[in-house]
């Protein structure tokens, strides 16, 4: 069974940090991308540019409308994401758990959700 773990974060607060906090913070991810990547379970991985660059597009009349900014307004937004494969939900929970928002981040409202993938395609 292939998940999407979807990272988000508080815009807010991640800009309330000082840029030597950020540093610390950012400095820690590496490791424990490393510590992901070595199950051999991560499929795919990758963080987000800030929402003011992001695009939404919606169906209008048979064309794809196209607007600023991310989806919804929230205060909190996706980050980063990332899918795995995994034999049992408990396993995808534990490979999840090695995520730098699952755990570390809290000061800027770093989250991880897991979500089971009903349907995936890739290379």
């Amino acid at each position: 069974m292939k998940y999407l773990g979807l990272a988000y974060y508080s815009p807010d607060a991640f800009a309330a940090m000082t840029p030597e906090a950020v540093e610390a913070l950012v400095s820690q991810c590496p490791a424990l991308d490393a510590k992901m990547q070595a199950t051999g379970r991560m499929l795919v991985s990758a963080s987000l540019d800030e929402p003011h660059t992001r695009k939404t597009l919606r169906p209008r009349g048979g064309q794809a409308q196209v607007s600023d900014g991310p989806y919804s307004e929230a205060k909190e937004v996706v980050g980063g994401l990332f899918v795995i494969e995994a034999d049992s939900e408990e396993e995808a929970l534990a490979i999840a758990s090695m995520h730098p928002a699952a755990t570390i981040g809290e000061e800027c409202g770093w989250t991880v959700e897991l979500v089971p993938l009903d349907f995936y395609q890739g290379r």
